[in-house]
């Protein structure tokens, strides 16, 4: 093959990419705003509970890192106490990432965990509290389908050979929530990342969105 016919070749394949995240980046935004426009009401009513419940503003906003190690504040619905200590959650992580077993009752998420709020902890089986995500979706910091998106100190824990998960968006949902959730180790989650990134098309987008609703109606392994 001569160096003209593999440029061309490489540049076609670049043009396809292009016009595959064009597509991606369509379907995000045209799904949030309809989201915004259907869920407006819902998600006041939902800010208005959780500052009823407990002490503190509605929105919880954290630096998250993104698309090739860039960091973005990312919103939720708090569900927790404010000022709340994450050294058990620290603990957790980093005993996993050494191969540890951490699951309780067939959960890997933190057992007990006092920082929850009444209404946080329905918030976070029903993945409610995700929601605000929508405004970063319409950002552009973070896609509808993609890698979860991970906490600085998190990152800095990872093995390197799962830093490719962040060559693409972050997701609000992804291949590791409709495959086991909170059942899932956080090792188990990033090969999962490896997983997407590797298979990642608009048609396997599509395919994790619509499983996404049925796993969250049956809450599978949420916590």
């Amino acid at each position: 093959m001569s160096d003209h016919t593999f440029d061309e070749g490489v540049g076609f394949a670049r043009s396809i990419d292009d016009v595959t995240e064009k597509v991606r980046r369509t379907m995000s935004l045209a799904f949030s705003v309809m989201v915004v426009l259907i869920l407006l009401l819902p998600m006041l009513v939902i800010a208005a509970a959780v500052m009823i419940d407990s002490e503190g503003p509605a929105l919880y906003r954290q630096r998250r890192v993104g698309r090739d190690g860039q960091t973005f504040v990312m919103f939720k619905f708090r569900t927790m106490k404010p000022n709340s200590d994450d050294a058990r959650l620290r603990e957790l992580i980093t005993r996993e990432l050494n191969g540890e077993d951490t699951r309780e009752e067939g959960s890997s998420k933190l057992n007990n965990d006092t920082r929850v709020t009444r209404i946080g902890r329905m918030l976070r089986r029903s993945s409610l509290d995700e929601l605000p995500q929508i405004l970063n979706v319409l950002r552009g910091q973070m896609a509808l389908v993609g890698p979860r998106p991970c906490l600085e100190w998190e990152a800095a824990l990872f093995p390197a050979e799962f830093h490719a998960r962040f060559s693409v968006r972050p997701g609000i949902t992804g291949l590791w929530q409709v495959s086991g959730r909170s059942a899932l180790t956080t090792l188990d989650m990033l090969k999962l990342d490896l997983e997407y990134v590797r298979r990642r098309s608009v048609i396997m987008d599509i395919q994790i969105l619509l499983r996404t609703v049925p796993t969250l109606l049956r809450r599978n392994g949420a916590r």
